[in-house]
């Protein structure tokens, strides 16, 4: 998959599962992975902006495979910015499905 379409969704992507569920970093690689292919290190980035931009809250949690992990939690202001997020990506998604249509068809006269 191109590189900028990843790159334009991955954070709507975040959010969106971090909507009923806090996680850690890699389980969000490996639950986004399982739909599209995304390296382990654009996740990490991506959760120190959003948390410094005060969408996200962290916390430890002990774990018995290795280190603490770190947990994202989305706050107040994070659901609300995802709420538009989603309201934004499914216009822009309906409107480009629309040209698509529109272009396979070709001209019917």
């Amino acid at each position: 998959m191109n590189v900028q379409f990843k790159k334009g969704v991955l954070t709507l992507c975040v959010m969106a599962l971090s909507m009923n569920k806090d996680h850690y970093g890699y389980e969000l690689v490996k639950n986004i992975s399982a739909k599209f292919l995304i390296a382990e290190g654009t996740i990490y980035p991506l959760l120190r902006r959003l948390t410094k931009e005060g969408y996200f809250s962290t916390y430890l949690v002990e774990s018995q495979e290795g280190p603490p992990r770190k947990y994202y939690k989305l706050t107040e202001l994070g659901r609300k910015h995802v709420l538009e997020l989603i309201d934004d990506w499914e216009t822009f998604s309906n409107g480009v499905n629309q040209i698509i249509e529109e272009g396979m068809k070709g001209d019917a006269n």
